[in-house]
């Protein structure tokens, strides 16, 4: 593969958070039946006129600040012509010439990004444009038996098409900036995220070239609604591509879909460029005009952003740089961190991190459940931390604590240990008597240890921690075995 290099643009679709239409009043509720959320707007019927959807420009504008992009003063909203039986009225409202949002970037991390143990390498991946339209119908193949039906509810739904420049060079890179797309969205509140309804969808461009050449022929791979599916769709068109040209055939510029079941993609047609679909400014529609007052209207009710979270957690908490990214993976995780630190003080912030990466983590992910569904809240879990913090419970025995909690067995950590007696020993004097009964009937392990032995030592801690039922400080028991062994 040296010899070859991979170029890849992405341009998404992400369905913005508002509820109703970009030009109607329409809602943009999923799951609806088919056709009852289409009015005589969303279809262009004679006489209507569109009204754009403010909420939608504050999306927009909220993005544009996220990305460090320019919010233009005035852009354009144009008809982007073409015939597609999801889309009756045979244009689709867009921006073309002069869109809202223009330039900015997008920060990810290639190559170790899911390595506590390895340093990720910092890109930043350009980006283009981004703007706003709406969205065409569905068809339906499914239930029809060789035909087609028609599905106007997603028409008009508003849409930010987020474009970068060809600056990702395999699909490993493409599936890291869409997932740290997918996040800046969600964590903006702009869009839900959903990728099986398709609220966040992704078109890739894919050419191939020698090292330092011309750009190749790019194939744009449509509609790709997973980050598994993405990095098969793209991997696979890489080799498809090189194996062409390779053979001597050059590349026909294509719109391709990508096939799950066989891994494969498939040429759907000749890929139309931008003269081909007659764009013209909309008549119905003024240009948009966004002034510095909205704009700072906008950024005044913006949350902190990740990147800035991400600094501001190693600043403040001494996390490190992979467990500052992990607990801001979504806005969710880094608002329930928050919450506990708040709960338990700063000093147990670290703590906090580790047993929301770890054992919340684990539990989440076996039930298949969002942080936002934890049986344990975040107030709950700063209690639990507390209790290891001042020695009242030990670290094995919080696991215990953490079970309880999650099965709903009482409201708090001081309740499940005060129910359960779980309380730790830390009395030098009772743990010292039980050393002394272990030490006596466990002699074997005593001259073994005292012959060199490391492992005998274990074998009495384990005896002695037996002995307290786990409630025993297990720093204290170490420290008195030693005392008592001259070790």
């Amino acid at each position: 593969m040296s010899q070859w290099e991979v170029v890849i643009g992405l341009e998404t679709h992400a369905q913005l958070r508002t509820k109703s239409k970009i030009f109607s009043g329409s809602s943009t509720a999923f799951g609806a039946d088919p056709n009852v959320q289409a009015n005589a707007v969303d279809i262009a019927l004679p006489g209507v006129l569109p009204v754009l959807n403010r909420e939608a420009v504050v999306c927009a504008i909220k993005f544009g600040l996220a990305v460090g992009a320019t919010i233009a003063p005035r852009s354009v909203f144009a008809r982007k012509n073409y015939f597609y039986p999801d889309l009756p009225k045979g244009y689709q409202i867009s921006q073309f010439e002069v869109p809202v949002v223009q330039g900015g970037g997008l920060a990810i991390k290639v190559g170790a990004a899911n390595d506590p143990n390895a340093t990720a390498i910092d890109k930043q991946v350009r980006l283009t444009r981004a703007h706003l339209e709406e969205d065409a119908g569905k068809s339906l193949h499914e239930d029809f038996h060789g035909r087609s039906g028609i599905d106007l509810n997603r028409a008009g739904t508003p849409l930010l098409e987020i474009v970068t420049e060809p600056d990702m060079r395999s699909s490993a890179e493409a599936v890291e900036y869409a997932k740290a797309l997918h996040t800046l969205v969600v964590w903006l509140g702009i869009c839900d995220g959903n990728m099986q309804e398709g609220s966040f969808r992704c078109d890739a461009n894919v050419s191939v070239r020698r090292p330092g050449g011309p750009l190749g022929t790019r194939r744009e791979i449509k509609n790709l609604n997973s980050f598994r599916f993405m990095q098969q769709a793209i991997d696979f068109e890489v080799q498809w591509q090189i194996n062409e040209i390779t053979e001597g055939r050059a590349i026909q510029q294509a719109t391709v879909l990508f096939d799950p079941d066989t891994g494969t993609t498939r040429a759907m047609r000749s890929k139309e460029d931008a003269h081909d679909y007659r764009y013209f400014p909309d008549p119905d529609l003024l240009p948009l005009e966004i002034g510095p007052d909205w704009i700072a209207e906008v950024k005044s009710g913006m949350p902190e952003l990740p990147q800035a979270m991400q600094a501001r957690f190693q600043a403040e908490y001494g996390l490190s740089a992979y467990d500052a990214t992990i607990v801001t993976a979504s806005f969710s995780m880094a608002d329930y961190f928050v919450t506990a630190v708040a709960s338990a003080g700063a000093a147990n912030a670290k703590t906090i991190a580790n047993w929301i990466m770890g054992e919340l983590a684990a539990r989440l992910n076996k039930s298949d459940m969002p942080i936002e569904a934890s049986p344990i809240a975040a107030a709950q879990l700063a209690g639990l931390i507390q209790r290891i913090a001042d020695n009242t419970i030990s670290n094995n025995i919080a696991k215990k604590v953490f079970e309880a909690l999650w099965n709903g067995e009482g409201s708090s950590a001081d309740e499940i240990i005060d129910k359960q007696g779980l309380k730790q020993i830390t009395d030098s004097g009772a743990i010292e008597k039980i050393i002394d009964e272990v030490l006596a009937t466990n002699q074997k392990s005593v001259e073994e240890f005292r012959s060199g032995k490391e492992k005998a030592f274990n074998a009495l801690v384990g005896q002695a921690m037996k002995a307290t039922r786990g409630k025993a400080n297990p720093q204290q028991v170490t420290d008195l075995l030693k005392k008592k062994l001259g070790a």
